[in-house]
């Protein structure tokens, strides 16, 4: 941690070791608030903390700058909590062991926190500063972004007076977005009588592992595998082959993360246990052919368990295999108005089934409000055909892009007089909030831009240190690009 904080520019560096040291996975960021707030208090700038949460700090223009149009910094104070399984970690307690990897900043067996902990540096390093040119000033931190939303769908009118939004929460340097997708979620649940293990079979733990999981709108198109299709697509040739039967099965735990591990508990016929082995030693092999170029850490395996205390009923096993192996996930289309762009996806996020309950819980994303619809739908049918009931919620719109935005055009004029090039224009595949803050501030002209982070969501997250400080450097010479007010 303290070679981070010698890095450059080392005010914001100093921030994010701080940030590193203090527990805020989704939902649990109640330090983060208290820590934002008292940064806002001791500078001696209005603080405000509303009633979901979301904390906002004020600050006047430089001399010289008060003409200039005002600005609001957006970042959101939650993490991603996931880990490697062998990685000892309580994510509400633990501080995340960050720490200098060549050209990197990564963390040990977790997330980092880089989304959005960078954004969040940025804008303290802003409100500290005493030698930076700007205009007013605000700064916008939110709540719970990564599991609903819900700082920036709670945000009321009236808190912010600035005219321009810069949401800091992307993830490729030299790039300025002007439009995500926006998701919803979907939950299917059935619940069922458990039947008693009869005594002639053998039961057995399978596992898959070795996957990258990651960020379930960033990294949905690079076609990685989803740990609970893995297994369920086993279970459906076992069942059918071997006649096995499910004691319990479960994969993921993040509607926003790929799934990387998951595993069953079964039993088999004693006499097709040699069968069942060679069955997963075949299919080991069958990942590694289909997923070896992008998943080369991919591992099927099984071991003997003791006997489970009962077990998922034929006929429902019947439904709950074929609901989740059929359910669509990954890409569901490509946009056509940008290219490169996923347009549709969803991420079958978490399965947990066994105890006489099963759930199958997936986050749609989608640039398309009646696509996104749609793709909901057709998820809802394929649990609806196993007898699950189907729940919708957390949705949220998208962010239309503006061409004619005038803080793009400031942008893309500094950017090009800083490093020699234009800036691509992209929308993302992800859920910003800056769709959702337009409902509350429609006048608002955003954008949203960061460093190169890697692999968010994921154990293997890292950011790039160079990128930060360029990251940095133009956010500087934007707040004093910034137009004067008509």
């Amino acid at each position: 941690m303290s070679n981070i904080k010698n890095l450059e520019p080392k005010e914001l560096w100093g921030y994010f070791s701080e940030i590193c040291q203090i527990p805020h996975p989704s939902k649990k960021e109640r330090k983060m608030v208290e820590y934002v707030k008292s940064f806002g208090e001791k500078l001696g700038l209005k603080t405000i903390v509303d009633e979901t949460g979301n904390v906002i700090i004020k600050k006047a223009a430089t001399k010289g700058y008060e003409k200039k149009k005002p600005v609001v910094l957006q970042a959101h104070l939650d993490m991603v909590p996931q880990k490697n399984s062998d990685k000892k970690h309580d994510f509400e307690k633990d501080p995340i062991e960050a720490y200098v990897d060549g050209e990197w900043v990564t963390a040990r067996g977790t997330t980092l926190g880089s989304d959005n902990g960078i954004g969040i540096a940025a804008s303290m390093a802003v409100l500290a500063s005493k030698d930076l040119n700007h205009g007013p000033v605000e700064a916008l931190f939110t709540v719970d972004e990564e599991t609903g939303m819900t700082g920036a769908n709670n945000l009321k009118p009236g808190y912010l007076d600035a005219e321009i939004l810069i949401n800091m929460d992307s993830e490729d340097e030299g790039e300025l977005y002007v439009g995500c997708a926006g998701g919803i979620d979907i939950t299917a649940s059935k619940s069922y009588k458990e039947e008693p293990v009869p005594g002639n079979v053998k039961a057995y733990r399978i596992d898959a592992k070795g996957m990258k999981g990651g960020h379930s709108g960033i990294d949905i198109p690079l076609g990685r595998a989803n740990a609970n299709q893995v297994v369920f697509r086993f279970l459906m040739r076992a069942e059918a082959d071997l006649d096995i039967q499910i004691a319990e099965a479960a994969g993921g735990d993040l509607r926003n993360a790929i799934p990387r591990e998951a595993y069953a508990l079964v039993v088999v016929p004693e006499n097709k246990t040699k069968e069942f082995e060679k069955l997963v030693n075949e299919y080991d092999g069958i990942l590694k052919d289909e997923y070896g170029d992008i998943e080369p850490d991919i591992n099927f395996t099984c071991k003997p368990a003791d006997k489970p205390d009962g077990l998922v009923p034929a006929d429902e096993q019947y439904g709950f295999i074929r609901s989740v192996f059929a359910c669509p996930n990954g890409v569901m289309r490509m946009s056509t108005s940008m290219e490169g762009l996923v347009e549709t996806s969803n991420n079958l996020a978490v399965v947990k089934l066994g105890g006489g309950n099963f759930e199958a819980l997936s986050l749609t994303r989608s640039s398309v409000d009646t696509a996104k619809e749609a793709t909901a739908w057709k998820i809802a049918a394929v649990f609806q055909l196993a007898g699950a009931e189907i729940e919708m919620s957390g949705a949220y719109p998208g962010w239309k892009p503006n061409m004619k935005s005038p803080v793009l055009k400031t942008m893309q004029d500094v950017y090009n007089k800083m490093f020699g090039k234009i800036p691509e224009i992209k929308a993302i595949h992800a859920g910003l909030e800056c769709g959702i803050i337009a409902g509350a501030y429609p006048n608002l002209d955003m954008i949203s831009f960061g460093p190169t982070i890697r692999y968010p969501h994921s154990p293997d997250e890292k950011v790039n240190i160079e990128t930060v400080k360029k990251f940095w450097d133009f956010l500087v010479k934007t707040l004093e690009a910034v137009p004067e007010k008509k």
